[in-house]
């Protein structure tokens, strides 16, 4: 029989294409035995039933073929908090808290804001927003209605049941002027990036990806409709590629935002961007 060890071994080798190999072996058997990843370091001699292998074998072999681990587990964390992911989901990323850390800095912790997340998805930002200001009211819209199901399931196992979730094309389910502050990860890959093709982006939602020949198709219609439901002076925060900063001042500047600014990721490339609705 085989052992936990020898298991990982194995699978290392098989996902030898991908440069998280270990990590991800060590993430699928955990997830295919129940256990925590630290039950593996604990226990490297213990022998897998055949069930247990035949189960982790068909997780690698999927992998392997390029199905992202997200998907296989049905899970992935997000600013510490684990949430349920799907096929019609986009798998929450690092890259993402920086837009949640900056809504956070910016507006102000003691008011009972208003504030809407656009192309909610699995909820994310809206949870990790919930957690850290449960005195705000939260919005979380989303063009489809399976990624509001996924959402409102995150919700309510974490115990976050403040905010709201709504079905609908952007802004299209609020009313003018009703909103403090809008946080959005938009689609903002042009629609024929070779990048579309590769990694764990082909088993994403393409909607949730793609936006036109530029990848800004997405962002012109949100800026011209959160000028309409923000309130005079609410603020609105985007995530964006690193190259289209220019392109997304522009954008504002034309929908009558000021006071723009740009956050950078860890890795030092520009990430956000923030602005304010004219008073």
């Amino acid at each position: 029989m085989t052992s936990i060890a020898e298991a990982l071994q194995q699978a290392t080798g098989r996902l030898a294409a991908h440069h998280s190999a270990r990590l991800d072996a060590e993430v699928l058997l955990a997830h295919a035995l129940d256990k925590p990843r630290s039950h593996l370091h604990a226990w490297p001699e213990k022998r897998l039933s055949t069930a247990e292998l035949a189960r982790y074998d068909k997780l690698v072999e999927q992998r392997a073929a390029g199905v992202p681990v997200a998907q296989l587990t049905g899970q992935r964390e997000f600013w510490s908090l684990l949430l349920e992911v799907t096929a019609d989901t986009l798998i929450p990323r690092p890259d993402t808290e920086i837009l949640v850390e900056q809504a956070l800095a910016q507006l102000p912790a003691g008011q009972a804001l208003k504030v809407a997340d656009l192309g909610t998805g699995s909820g994310a930002i809206t949870l990790a927003l919930a957690h850290e200001r449960p005195n705000w009211q939260l919005y979380a819209l989303d063009r489809s209605r399976a990624c509001i199901d996924v959402a409102r399931r995150n919700a309510l196992r974490l115990g976050l049941t403040g905010p709201l979730f709504l079905a609908g094309d952007w802004c299209s389910a609020l009313t003018s002027a009703c909103l403090d502050a809008i946080v959005s990860n938009p689609p903002y890959v042009a629609s024929g990036d070779p990048h579309l093709l590769e990694g764990d982006v082909r088993f994403e939602p393409r909607s949730a990806l793609a936006a036109g020949a530029d990848g800004l198709d997405d962002i012109r219609r949100l800026a011209e409709q959160a000028a309409r439901v923000l309130k005079p002076g609410g603020r609105l925060f985007l995530e964006h590629a690193p190259g289209q900063t220019t392109a997304i001042r522009n954008i504002l500047e034309n929908h009558g935002f000021t006071e723009i600014y740009t956050a950078s990721d860890l890795a030092g490339r520009e990430r956000v961007t923030g602005a304010r609705r004219k008073s």
